[in-house]
């Protein structure tokens, strides 16, 4: 029997659906699980304070596309804040394909925490993420040779976890036993679900080591450290008017947009071909998701895209969200929460996630529909 840790858990991510997707397998497992933001509209910190309350909170500290000092500095702060709060588990989160400040903010979350060791565990199986002897793989491919390469704002150098953090040392799950003991920066290799779950069952005491990874190592961490009684979700309004909304630039963002347009289903979109100011853009896109709320043709989203989803809840007014649950991985079903936001359902995924049927899907099951691969 795994031991009990006290809440609260937190989980510092540098996006909006980084933040859900660490969030949401706690969810599951039956812990009360919310994500807060904490950047303001036009990505510097809004100054909301952070409250962790019982369960997990998933603090989205917007630094995926500030500048790498600056995303330090937020991730330092927040893990500083976390210490301070007792936190439990602390889960910095990563892109699993090593996109954003990866360095940066695991040096950063490990100084403001002050604990001395970093376990690093980007695989996530269920996309096809991978880690293999230290490299990243999508799909067998290394991220490096892969799409997100070509990534306009972060576009990945390398897909070899000893150049992107060179202090690291390339750790099997056997020899995890001794975590917690030393200074130092451990890289696990991991393939599948049950690699995870290894590597997490080895830590001996996981409260006092810096958890870095992505939705394939939370879903690991929740399994092992359950709730029970699980606590009950938030209550969930009616969906008669879904809208999906895609802001992602990737390949696989737009294929699913192709998908959607064949039903029918309303979607609005930011151009494949980006040719204008990209911010510009964005506030064109999210005035009309307030436009189309604001006149009732709205009353449930679909957000794909961290920068898009943030821009969206600030359009909003709301100041984050509560988790209902995750229906696929990776991907997050939540309400709206803030004094001026309405308490529309969404759900939340990012850009490079899920088949090219993924926004078909999630649109149906907003709407009262079934998840169907």
């Amino acid at each position: 029997m795994p031991p009990s840790l006290t809440s609260p858990f937190v989980v510092l991510a540098d996006d909006l659906t980084s933040a859900a997707d660490g969030a949401a397998p706690f969810r599951r497992s039956g812990h009360r699980a919310r994500v807060v933001l904490t950047a303001g509209p036009e990505g510097g910190e809004s100054g909301q304070a952070r409250e962790y309350g019982d369960g997990v909170t998933a603090v989205d500290l917007g630094s995926r596309n500030a500048g790498a000092a600056e995303a330090a500095a937020r991730t330092e702060r927040a893990a500083r804040e976390a210490a301070r709060a007792g936190a439990g588990l602390l889960l910095k989160t990563v892109d699993s394909t090593l996109r954003g400040h990866v360095a940066a903010e695991l040096r950063a979350a490990l100084a403001g925490s002050g604990r001395r060791t970093a376990i690093v565990a980007p695989a996530f199986p269920a996309e096809g993420r991978t880690t293999v002897r230290g490299v990243q793989y999508v799909h067998g491919v290394r991220v490096d040779a892969s799409a997100f390469a070509r990534d306009p704002a972060h576009p990945v150098r390398s897909a070899d976890l000893a150049d992107v953090l060179p202090e690291a040392v390339l750790v099997e799950s056997d020899g995890l036993s001794r975590c917690g003991d030393s200074d130092r920066v451990v890289v696990c290799s991991a393939a599948t679900d049950a690699d995870l779950d290894a590597l997490v069952a080895a830590v001996p005491r996981p409260e006092e080591v810096l958890w870095v990874g992505s939705p394939g190592l939370s879903d690991a961490l929740a399994r092992r450290y359950p709730r029970h009684p699980a606590t009950p979700p938030p209550a969930l309004p009616p969906v008669r008017r879904p809208l999906a909304v895609v802001g992602s630039a990737h390949p696989a963002s737009r294929r699913q947009l192709v998908a959607l347009r064949t039903t029918g289903t309303t979607a609005l979109h930011t151009p494949e071909e980006r040719a204008g100011d990209p911010a510009a853009l964005l506030r064109r896109l999210t005035a009309e998701v307030r436009e189309a709320v604001a006149a009732g043709l709205a009353d449930g989203l679909v957000l794909t895209g961290g920068e898009t989803a943030a821009a969206v809840l600030h359009a909003l007014g709301a100041t984050g969200f509560e988790l209902y649950d995750e229906p696929e991985p990776g991907i997050a079903r939540a309400v709206l929460r803030g004094p001026a936001a309405p308490a529309l359902p969404v759900l939340v995924k990012a850009g490079g996630f899920g088949d090219d049927t993924t926004l078909l899907r999630l649109t149906g099951l907003l709407a009262g529909g079934a998840v169907r691969g």
